[in-house]
């Protein structure tokens, strides 16, 4: 925690900016909006002092206070944004991706989304197409495409769509995705949802820090079942448990680089499941 004091304040920057962009993508602020605006300050309390917070949570505060967003507020918070992006710890791609984050908290924030905010994020996803083949760039595209094809968000995209959005409105940094949207093949999502897990014979790995277990411990259940236990991701691992405790110096804040691993290799034809803590505790039981 103590080496990576810039780094978790880079990513708070650009998250926020990114929930800033995604609250004002449709020029309008509700009260469920301001709220979570407010609690995202209350959680940062402690930063707020420092540059760019200094500048950026005085103006938020006071274009939010009588809960309506005025186009000329809008105009001066998001070239707030833009000025003061932060990339002096993070390359152009993980800051860019922590922004994206930041902006489908925003737009997921009030508990609904529309058809204008989808077209907001869409322009977004043009712009920053260096981002695709990094997660979930493609899946949002994909996700975007496929409810917007008849030009409505019915009430089942709109569930599929919250869903997948309210993963990234946590607070606080420490939290790992734990419920994938599924639409026919398309794993929106990173831990596999009710998984059938086998131990002898298959290949584990993982990752982030157990709610219960030191990572020996977890290494000597996969082998007392038969199992083998490594280090490292590759296309010979069968299954990737990803601590329930997460790391809040994960740079994404809800994964790092052993699932960036997997999912591209999920991506590539391997047959490679990604679980969650609590399921393979469930698998461990049965």
């Amino acid at each position: 925690m103590r080496i990576n004091t810039k780094a978790r304040l880079d990513k708070s920057i650009n998250n926020f900016i990114g929930i800033i962009e995604g609250i004002a993508i449709d020029g309008k602020i509700n009260e469920h909006e301001t709220n979570f605006l407010n609690d995202w300050l209350a959680e940062h309390r402690e930063v707020l002092h420092r540059h760019p917070f200094n500048e950026i949570a005085p103006v938020v505060e006071a274009a939010i206070a009588d809960g309506i967003l005025t186009e000329e507020e809008r105009s001066n918070i998001l070239w707030l944004c833009e000025k003061l992006t932060s990339s002096d710890y993070f390359c152009f791609i993980t800051g860019s991706m922590q922004r994206l984050h930041g902006i489908m908290a925003g737009i997921a924030s009030d508990g609904k989304i529309t058809e204008h905010e989808l077209r907001g994020l869409r322009s977004w996803l043009n712009e920053h197409e260096r981002l695709k083949t990094i997660w979930p760039y493609d899946e949002v595209d994909s996700l975007i495409t496929s409810v917007m094809a008849d030009g409505v968000i019915d009430e089942a995209e709109h569930k599929m769509l919250l869903q997948f959005f309210m993963e990234f409105t946590a607070l606080a940094d420490d939290v790992t995705l734990t419920s994938p949207t599924v639409d026919g093949e398309n794993i929106f999502g990173i831990c596999a949802s009710c998984p059938d897990i086998e131990f002898n014979g298959r290949t584990f790995c993982f990752t982030g820090e157990s709610a219960k277990f030191k990572r020996n411990d977890l290494a000597q259940q996969v082998i007392d079942r038969g199992g083998f236990f490594v280090k490292s991701v590759s296309s010979k691992v069968n299954y990737l448990i990803v601590g329930a405790n997460g790391n809040r110096c994960w740079a994404f804040s809800c994964y790092g680089r052993k699932i960036e691993e997997a999912v591209n290799l999920r991506r590539k034809g391997h047959p490679l499941m990604i679980i969650h803590e609590n399921d393979y505790h469930d698998a461990i039981q049965d």
